[in-house]
């Protein structure tokens, strides 16, 4: 498992690289990754973070959902746009309106041997540059995706191996 924030050389920002194996197959990881609603629980609970979007959300290129959470105590709306949906491959979400000046989040998903690696790489701007991302939000992008990834290990390593039949 690792989390690592880097200069994005792309465009003015960061880029978020985040990297773990779970021990399951992909047809079992990527749904989960899929259902929205999963969000809430590898999501830190200080963000009190929910989906707004009523269900059923059937995931989609071009479907927008919305969020809520509150970062630092201040609530905060969160609206994105899935712009790519390649089932048991890779998404991508981007931020419409939210708390950054940009966010394009690709998630990525290869069978590997002992399941799936999970490879997020998130290119995100602040307002405020720099400096804000080195005292505020660096820290916290990455204690979330780490959140994520210790979560994601539990889940996983506690769920039975599907039935046969």
């Amino acid at each position: 498992m690792s989390v690592t924030v880097e200069r994005a050389t792309t465009r003015k920002g960061w880029l978020l690289k985040a990297d773990f194996v779970v021990p399951r197959p992909i047809d079992e990881v990527f749904p989960f990754f899929a259902d929205a609603y999963e969000l809430e629980r590898i999501t830190p609970p200080i963000l009190h973070f929910s989906v707004l979007t009523p269900k059923p959300i059937e995931m989609r290129e071009g479907l927008t959902l919305d969020y809520k959470l509150k970062l630092r105590g201040i609530p905060i709306r969160w609206r994105s746009l899935i712009s790519a949906w390649e089932p048991n491959r890779r998404f991508v979400d981007e931020q419409l309106k939210g708390p950054y000046s940009w966010w394009h989040h690709e998630h990525l998903f290869e069978e590997v041997d002992d399941g799936t690696r999970v490879i997020d790489n998130v290119h995100y701007g602040v307002p405020g540059g720099a400096i804000i991302n080195a005292l505020l939000v660096e820290k916290d992008v990455k204690n979330i995706f780490e959140y994520r990834q210790r979560v994601m290990a539990e889940i996983f390593a506690a769920r039975p191996e599907p039935l046969s039949v």
